[in-house]
């Protein structure tokens, strides 16, 4: 039998234990699922808004996966700590597939992002979304903010700070984080690009959905949308990728959309216009941020025009990349922020490692939407089978589980994880609302009967 501890239980986690049991070549493969957490489920539980619910219901399928005989979850283990080490619990597994993400957000490395007020979108993200190492979010006196990005993620906590009470209800949002979104005074949400419309990161789905909220109004700067040569260009626009071509035509609505004088809020898509520092006041608090207008190059880049523009914001939110965080024990490379691998075999010194693996963020780098995780997944599956044989002579010490509590580790199973659900649901029944997340260490743990 070939016992393999995959580490992370996010979608490339339950991927990679999905294709380990199911395939047939290397018959009795066991999978423990480790995470750090007390609940499954990786972004999809921590990451997508909890207004996509279409999206966040993908949590259904990884469920099915994590129901198998053959896979065990293994919660609120945190690997790389004092109690478990890369090399112990490659003592305790056959191979080790790391699932482990992309933890830490790219800084814009300007001036005064230190003030207060000044946050990462994933702290937001996470926030919102109930992680049990968020802080908190005090939106009082939040008028205006401002969201540097042009990707999903950055749509995503745009449409949340837009979006009304009445709408997030319904979702399993945190109570304390609905109070404070429900209670803000955010009037405009500006979400500012660096390029140009045809550039943009984010999905036409996810855009619509901003030109869709109801008491927002969608606006755009009509100049700079020209700005872009394939926007001014019906040729060129019609040659760009499908997912760009249809950003622009909805961008191109919105620009020709009467104007709404009844809307409560407002979110405003800007586009080639570069940060280049935080303006604070007095109290040591955000009041704007300062941009320097840019312009194409003609090479798919952008240069400084040495025009400046001052948008006011008490909250700025930046969401500009993610990098990988190193894992004690694994080799890292820095600058692409992943684990050095060749066909998800992690590489030591140039060669592989043997019974060491990545797969997801932390092997490809922050790329591509939750499916593309199945493939990525996949071959690196595919490497662990085809080394089954030399990796299965090995001798293992026996049931890993009675290792990890002797070493002080208090695992939560799926039990545990079910006792969390009904926690939760009981939460949200009591608060007159559905299923709401538990968002702190104590209470997930508590619940799991780990008192």
């Amino acid at each position: 039998m070939l016992r393999v501890a995959v580490v992370g239980s996010g979608p490339s986690g339950v991927y990679a234990a999905q294709t380990l049991v199911q395939q047939r070549e290397v018959p009795g493969v066991r999978v423990d699922v480790l995470d750090r957490l007390p609940a499954p489920y990786g972004l999809v539980r921590y990451g997508v808004a909890p207004d996509h619910e279409k999206i966040k219901s993908l949590s259904g399928s990884l469920r099915s996966v994590l129901e198998d005989d053959r896979i065990r979850f293994l919660g609120n283990v945190e690997v790389g700590g004092p109690a478990l080490s890369t090399a112990r619990l490659l003592e305790l597994y056959h191979a080790v597939v790391y699932c482990v993400g992309a933890a830490r957000d790219r800084p814009l490395g300007i001036p005064g992002e230190e003030l207060d007020g000044v946050h990462s979108a994933t702290a937001f993200v996470s926030w919102y979304s109930g992680h049990p190492d968020a802080g908190a979010f005090d939106l009082t006196g939040v008028r205006a903010a401002v969201v540097v990005g042009a990707g999903n993620v950055a749509v995503d906590v745009t449409r949340i700070l837009a979006r009304g009470a009445p709408e997030l209800e319904p979702t399993d949002m945190p109570d304390a984080a609905l109070g404070a979104l429900s209670g803000s005074g955010v009037r405009t949400v500006s979400m500012v690009a660096r390029r140009g419309p045809s550039q943009a990161r984010f999905t036409t789905k996810e855009l619509r959905e901003l030109g869709a909220l109801a008491g927002v109004e969608a606006l755009v700067v009509p100049a700079e949308l020209a700005t872009d040569p394939a926007y001014a260009d019906g040729g060129a626009a019609a040659a760009l990728p499908a997912v760009a071509r249809r950003n622009v035509e909805v961008l191109r609505g919105w620009a020709q959309a009467a104007p709404d004088p009844g809307a409560a809020r407002r979110v405003t898509l800007r586009f080639y216009l570069r940060p280049v520092e935080v303006l604070g006041g007095p109290d040591g608090r955000v009041r704007a941020v300062r941009f320097e207008r840019t312009a194409p190059d003609g090479a798919g880049g952008v240069f400084g025009t040495g025009v400046y523009e001052d948008l006011e914001a008490q909250l700025v939110l930046r969401s500009v990349g993610y990098l990988g965080v190193p894992l004690e024990g694994l080799p890292f490379d820095p600058v692409r922020g992943t684990v050095p691998h060749a066909a998800g075999r992690v590489l030591r010194a140039g060669r592989a490692s043997v019974g060491e693996y990545v797969a997801g963020w932390i092997k490809r780098g922050p790329t591509g939407v939750i499916g593309t995780n199945r493939p990525c997944a996949k071959e690196t599956a595919s490497s662990l089978l085809q080394d089954a044989g030399a990796l299965a002579r090995r001798e293992l010490p026996g049931d890993p589980l009675e290792a990890l509590r002797a070493a002080g580790l208090r695992p939560v199973e799926w039990p545990g994880w079910l006792a969390i659900e009904a926690a939760e649901g009981e939460l949200g029944r009591s608060l007159g609302r559905r299923s709401v997340k538990i968002p702190d260490w104590a209470g997930l743990r508590g619940a799991a009967g780990l008192t």
